[in-house]
């Protein structure tokens, strides 16, 4: 039987009652988060052209852009609530990729489309679709790590076969969530997966560039699978096998390289949300190990800038993008370049002794500070350093001025289920983000936010947040 039944199933008939509650309080953090980087990422590069758009196109008044305020049909919200979210890097992140930035906007949208949507079945809505970009993602990473690309094929030495699997996989969530919520039988899911798996699409391109389309992937997946599942409703088909059918996504688009019992685990016998780690730094998560390990020496060792010789980054892939080539990634072009590189994030926390949202904008890439200690960054390759798992490792070594060495060593993402922030941390952050709004928020509207989202299982109607926000 393909997953794709399994989760059209499971969507259909998962309570609120059957999620734990570690499960609950860990969406709950999720879902503050979301709110909080869509704030901060509203006034970025890409997402007031696209507001504009979509403003221009009108419609139906349904749901909310948050920030701007306008009002409009609930495909296009979530396209841009989703991009918001993107915009910064500053999303939470797992095996499922970047899963909140697409199902919170989803939901959001289609919740207010519909009208009095509890804090309860919102919750259990989030929950099953950050589970099922979860159960791919997962089965997709034990799938290439036992058979990788081999040299020459689409996507060999690239993360995930070289597609952006937060759009690709999360075309498939959105329209299953959205089904959910829509009150759709079983086949009516399943069509709006089938239907969705018909646009699926996102590459790891974007990055390779720094283009501004990878903050535009998650709207894409919003829209296109409540569009879907709004389809489905209306009684047209998609195909069913649409995960593990001969030319289903996963041999397909993955050529057959995944886990097939990963992707069929039941979404309410297992909750990977919780390990889903949410961001102390906005940028990529591959690049936090080594921004862990440099925060860490020059707070341990009290390193200030101007002490600094040489520094040698060490990482245990020699095609990581994140790192090469070297002067490229020390040097970023714009923005997008700079949340993707190891040397820009480890230069950042050196030069400034902690990793914020202002050290990655236009102005920041120009600043001589940051510049002068990428200039002394190197890189070395150990091999050693590769975990089975996927637990990536970084180790930075700096020499100073003086001839001493000191040497320090990260493994893991903070804000994971090793680390994980409390609400009240995920609070500090929603207030820090909610400073970068486009539209200035009162003190309020702020606290108020984070005590609704706090006590979202009590709430009778998500429209309240919303409300906040616009």
């Amino acid at each position: 039987m393909d997953a794709a039944y399994i989760f059209a199933k499971d969507l259909v008939t998962v309570k609120y009652g059957d999620i734990p509650r570690d499960a609950v309080e860990a969406t709950k953090k999720h879902i503050l988060d979301f709110l909080g980087v869509a704030l901060a990422g509203s006034s970025k590069a890409g997402v007031k052209e696209l507001q504009g758009i979509v403003a221009d196109w009108g419609g139906k008044r349904e749901s909310t852009v948050l920030c701007y305020g306008d009002k409009i049909p609930a495909p296009n919200a979530a396209q841009v609530n989703a991009s918001m979210g993107h915009a910064l890097d500053y999303d939470d992140v797992g095996t499922g990729g970047h899963s909140a930035v697409v199902i919170v906007p989803t939901c959001l949208a289609v919740a207010e489309r519909k009208g009095n949507v509890s804090g309860r079945e919102f919750i259990t809505a989030v929950i099953l679709g950050v589970e099922i970009m979860c159960r791919m993602g997962f089965s997709l990473a034990l799938g290439l790590s036992r058979n990788k690309p081999v040299a020459g094929e689409p996507g060999a030495g690239e993360p995930y076969g070289g597609w952006h699997s937060t759009p690709l996989h999360g075309f498939i969530a959105a329209a299953g969530v959205t089904g959910r919520m829509l009150g759709l039988d079983e086949e009516g899911v399943l069509n709006a997966i089938g239907i969705a798996y018909h646009q699926c699409a996102g590459n790891g391109q974007c990055v390779i560039e720094g283009a501004l389309t990878k903050r535009m992937g998650p709207g894409f997946a919003a829209k296109g699978g409540i569009t879907a599942a709004l389809m489905a409703e209306k009684g047209i088909t998609g195909v069913k096998n649409s995960l593990e059918g001969k030319d289903g996504l996963f041999n397909l688009y993955h050529r057959g390289r995944y886990d097939a019992k990963a992707l069929k685990v039941r979404l309410a016998e297992r909750f990977d949300g919780i390990n889903v780690a949410i961001k102390p730094y906005p940028c990529c998560a591959g690049t936090h190990s080594h921004i862990n390990a440099a925060l860490k020496l020059v707070n341990k060792h009290d390193i200030k800038a101007g002490d600094v010789k040489e520094i040698t980054i060490i990482d245990c892939d020699p095609n990581n993008v994140l790192l090469f080539p070297l002067e490229a990634r020390s040097h970023p072009e714009n923005v997008v370049d700079s949340q993707f590189s190891i040397p820009w994030g480890v230069a950042v926390a050196i030069a400034r002794r902690r990793v914020a949202i202002g050290d990655f904008t236009e102005e920041a890439i120009k600043s001589r500070d940051i510049l002068n200690i990428a200039d002394k960054i190197s890189a070395e390759l150990d091999p050693a350093l590769a975990r089975p798992g996927g637990t990536i490792v970084g180790r930075v070594k700096i020499l100073t001025n003086s001839g001493k060495t000191y040497t320090e060593e990260s493994g893991g993402t903070l804000g994971g289920l090793r680390d994980p922030l409390s609400y009240a941390e995920c609070a500090a952050k929603f207030r820090d983000c909610a400073s970068y709004s486009v539209k200035k928020l009162s003190g309020k509207d702020i606290e108020k936010v984070i005590e609704l989202v706090g006590n979202l299982e009590e709430i009778a109607d998500v429209n309240e947040i919303v409300a906040r926000l616009s």
